[in-house]
């Protein structure tokens, strides 16, 4: 299935800030999210403290990108293409690379 293939692309790159930005424009908590996607609250707390990629068994990240996906979060990587129609906000670097 092609949407198995693109979120499994999604999990790898997933990072921490990605995860709290996605909270926070949904406006739920850590608790809720990890209750919407069937994990434990460390769980998404360790994730969510990752300094950069998010490391953890798939089948865990899986789970977090498609409880936000249901929610209505678009997860897009970097140099991806949106293919949403909604509002967004993307990250944009400075010409060194660092974050603005």
């Amino acid at each position: 299935m092609g949407s198995d293939r693109i979120l499994r692309g999604i999990v790898r790159v997933l990072t921490g800030a990605q995860l709290r930005a996605a909270r926070a424009l949904l406006g739920i908590d850590q608790k809720t999210l990890a209750d919407q996607a069937g994990v434990s609250l460390p769980t998404v707390q360790r994730m969510e403290s990752s300094p950069g990629i998010v490391r953890g068994v798939v089948d865990t990240l899986t789970k977090i990108v498609r409880a936000l996906d249901r929610a209505g979060i678009e997860l897009i990587g970097e140099g991806a293409q949106s293919y949403g129609s909604g509002r967004g906000v993307r990250l944009k670097k400075t010409a060194e690379g660092a974050a603005e």
